[in-house]
This record gives C-alpha cells, sequence and structure tokens, in this order.
C-alpha cells in the first residue's frame, strides 16, 4: 500500500507541475488526467488499507473515471476549435509548405 501512497503522489506532483508550468493547452489536458489517475490511485490505496471493505470509494472512482473522459473529450474538443479559429495546427497544415506531400 505504501507504494501505492507514493505513486499516487508522485502522480500528483507531476500532474501539478504540468497544470502550473506548461503553457500548451494540450499538455495541460494530460495534465489534468495525470493529476485525477493520482487521485483514483489515492482512492482505491486508501479504500484498501480499510479494515472494513467500503464500495463507496470504488464506486467513487468508476465515477469519475466516466467524468473525466467526457471531460476530456469536451476540453479536446474545445481546443480543437480554438485553434481552428486562431489558425493554428488543427487546420491540417501542421506546420509544413502546403506543397508538400
Amino acid at each position: 500500500m505504501t507504494l501505492y501512497l507514493l505513486l499516487a503522489i508522485a502522480l500528483l506532483i507531476i500532474g501539478l507541475h504540468g497544470l502550473c508550468v506548461r503553457a500548451q493547452l494540450m499538455r495541460k489536458i494530460l495534465a489534468l488526467n495525470v493529476l485525477t489517475t493520482a487521485v483514483f490511485l489515492l482512492l482505491v490505496a486508501l479504500a484498501h488499507a480499510a479494515e472494513v471493505l467500503d464500495p463507496v470509494p470504488h464506486a467513487m472512482v468508476l465515477t469519475g473515471i466516466v467524468v473525466t473522459v467526457s471531460t476530456t473529450a469536451v476540453a479536446l474538443g474545445l481546443m480543437v476549435r480554438l485553434l481552428e479559429r486562431r489558425g493554428g495546427p488543427a487546420n491540417g497544415h501542421h506546420g509544413r509548405d502546403s506543397r508538400d506531400p
């Protein structure tokens, strides 16, 4: 259990670092996913350490996974829209010359 708690803390630090330091929107979305993974791992580790089996933390993790996937999909869709309006790499060119095959 100690290993899982240490891993959850490491993922929490990595996620917070990526969220606070990085400027790119895609990296911030990925950092949020790492952060939520740390929270899920922490909840499962704490539920495993309890003396009495409690299904509530496991149900919270399953619900959280669904919410995280949905939120990530919406965030990626909004990011694509934002890049299309700004004329960024989402327009299909990816920084290459239009004459390249």
